[in-house]
């Protein structure tokens, strides 16, 4: 029986998608192929974006199954890969393509159903960066990346513009300009040192403190505030915090210029009063305790008081930069990508889910290992100890929040949203993949999932049974979980720990990447020219001013959480799903928008609107 189907084939709207090849499309069925017709180029080149359509009749008994394309390379060749993203077939049928790089000369395209089992990808091989950190992705340039993980020409550009030495003195974001300018007014204040570690680019220090750590030793009888509260009082009733970098513990520190600089491995600890502030009541800057380790406390003079807090803050901009920052976005980002790639076709509903949250990842990554991380360096070193610390709970915001017992702290914005983004998220995924996985038995038998949840445990987790991840999926409500986390990590959490700082760093006393001299032995000894001169020089402070204003800039091609650009769902459910997710990321992001307008303090990080759905710088 022959039947006439209209054919029509979209090059995917991505940078170096197109060729000047000729494209050829077979239509398989269940018992044959049918014969095989050229498409039509617009203006003798498929460019991104195209759609070519073709009716032609096919003898075949069934409806297809799969369609075959071929590509024969013309003399002149500019552009190597077309990046086909999909095929319908009488709009009905739809052929997702893998990611595919058909090499020069004769190549062949196989999208198929899920049914069909047919599938290609370039296949992205895992490397080891440094020892005791998440492997990467293997690619010594840009270019050994697939061509639609790569930065347009346009974003290049426009990176590279921004990138120049005089380029970040101008704001990213028309309304930062509040939290930046109030950094530089109130920085030395304990009420703005306190809010920042609610709401600052790491609220990820904080827990609330029942027991006083014994290397810790602050009287329990000490009386503070003007109600003359005492410290064990005060913890009883729930109201003491501690902030413990014991991570940075002996970790060896840079020389810059020629000069040794050091880095606190501090404890503080903080009481949320009366008013609902956190201020800060206590801190020591080495973790064993000692004469030559004193605790400070707001009663002493003021030097010594902010050349303590001011310790804390360089600590905690490197803690933030290489644990929660870089390891637990950046690097976990790639990693979930990676395997992402490796393992699931396109077809496969996690893949559908998840693509859009790897966008840019994989080049920005290796723009950070070309420029800012050396293999021997701090940073390294830092991401390395604090792999040890990185727990599935620890990912998980709802269990995150509920392990440093934060859950009824006032005026924690970060949590708030956060919370309401990740039950949004969550309740998305479970529509989706409750639609596709109808028992536990469909999860547990799907062989593709499973490869790549294990790729992810033994590449990104480096096979640590004590961080919790899972290596197989065995029920859907764990499935549920992870890709939640996952999409929660790839976009918001990036967010809230990428976004704001040059807005917080962008005055350097309030987060000094580094310190040139040590951490002071002694009370009394501290005044204002010794507290200049252990802040980084002039040279060390325009590098990082650079550094963090190009990573908190916006791209004018950023993609936001409510942003579906690309159709990966065809049946009704699913889109129906995503229609649904966007209504609840508007929701929220106006009920953000109304809570900001009583703020003093606007909290704009998780705000979904200004979400980006990847980590994408």
């Amino acid at each position: 029986m022959t039947v006439e189907y209209q054919v029509t084939v979209s090059t995917e709207d991505v940078a170096f998608a197109g060729t000047i090849d000729d494209v050829y499309i077979t239509l398989v069925g269940q018992d044959g192929s049918s014969e095989q017709v050229k498409l039509d180029k617009s203006k003798s080149a498929f460019h991104r974006g195209d759609v070519s359509r073709k009716h032609w009749f096919v003898c075949l008994r069934a409806p297809p199954v799969a369609a075959l394309l071929s590509k024969s390379a013309a003399e002149v060749v500019f552009l190597q890969e077309q990046l086909i993203n999909q095929i319908r077939v009488l709009d009905e049928a739809i052929f997702v393509v893998g990611r595919v790089q058909v090499p020069l000369g004769s190549g062949l395209l196989t999208a198929g159903l899920p049914s069909s089992a047919l599938y290609c990808s370039v296949l992205l091989r895992w490397a080891v960066y440094k020892e005791g950190i998440p492997l990467c992705m293997e690619a010594d340039t840009l270019k050994s990346l697939p061509p639609d993980d790569r930065y347009p020409y346009t974003r290049e550009l426009e990176f590279n513009f921004t990138a120049v030495a005089d380029g970040f003195w101008r704001t990213p974001f028309k309304n930062r300009f509040v939290l930046s300018d109030y950094a530089m007014k109130h920085w030395r204040e304990d009420a703005f040192f306190g809010y920042q570690f609610l709401n600052g680019v790491n609220p990820m220090m904080i827990q609330r403190c029942k027991t006083l750590p014994s290397k810790f030793p602050v009287p329990l009888d000490m009386n503070f505030s003007k109600s003359q509260l005492t410290l064990r009082t005060e913890m009883m009733k729930g109201n003491i915090f501690l902030c413990d970098y014991n991570i940075l513990d002996g970790v060896e520190t840079n020389t810059i210029n020629g000069r040794k600089q050091f880095l606190a491995a501090p404890l503080v600890l903080l009481h949320k009063n009366e008013d609902d502030e956190m201020m800060p009541i206590a801190i020591q800057l080495k973790q064993e305790p000692g004469e030559d380790n004193p605790i400070f406390f707001p009663t002493d003079s003021e030097y010594d008081w902010l050349l303590a807090k001011t310790y804390v803050k360089s600590a905690d901009s490197n803690l933030h930069e290489l644990n929660y920052h870089l390891l637990r976005t950046h690097l976990l980002a790639e990693v979930f990508a990676v395997s992402l790639q490796r393992n699931l076709p396109r077809v496969h509903p996690v893949y559908k889910l998840l693509i859009r949250h790897t966008r840019y990842t994989l080049q920005i990554n290796v723009l950070a290992r070309n420029s800012l991380i050396s293999e021997s360096g701090t940073i390294t070193l830092v991401s390395e100890l604090s792999v040890s610390s990185m727990s599935y709970r620890s990912l998980c915001i709802p269990d995150d929040i509920i392990d440093r017992g934060l859950e009824d702290v006032p005026n924690f914005y970060y949590r708030d949203d956060g919370l309401k983004l990740w039950n949004i998220m969550q309740r998305f995924v479970h529509g989706i993949l409750s639609f596709y996985y109808k028992t536990d038995c469909m999860v547990q038998n799907d062989a593709e999932l499973q490869n790549w949840i294990q790729e992810i445990f033994e590449n990104g987790f480096l096979r640590c049974n004590e961080t919790g991840i899972p290596q197989k999926f065995t029920t859907v409500a764990e499935l549920v979980k992870f890709v939640t986390m996952v999409m929660f990590t790839c976009s918001a959490q990036h967010a809230a720990v990428n976004t704001g700082q040059y807005d917080l760093y962008g005055w350097m006393p309030n987060g000094p990447s580094t310190m040139q001299e040590p951490p002071p032995t002694h009370k009394g000894k501290a005044d204002e020219a010794s507290f200049l001169s252990t802040l980084p020089d002039v040279q060390t402070t325009v590098h990082i001013l650079a550094t963090v204003w190009l990573l908190s800039m916006q791209s004018s091609d950023a993609r936001y959480l409510h942003d579906f650009v690309e159709e990966h769902f065809t049946e009704d459910f699913p889109k129906y799903k995503v229609t649904t997710f966007q209504r609840d990321l508007i929701k929220l992001s106006e009920d953000i928008k109304d809570r900001n307008e009583n703020l003093k303090l606007p909290y704009t990080f998780l705000d979904p609107k200004l979400v980006e759905n990847s980590v994408a710088i």
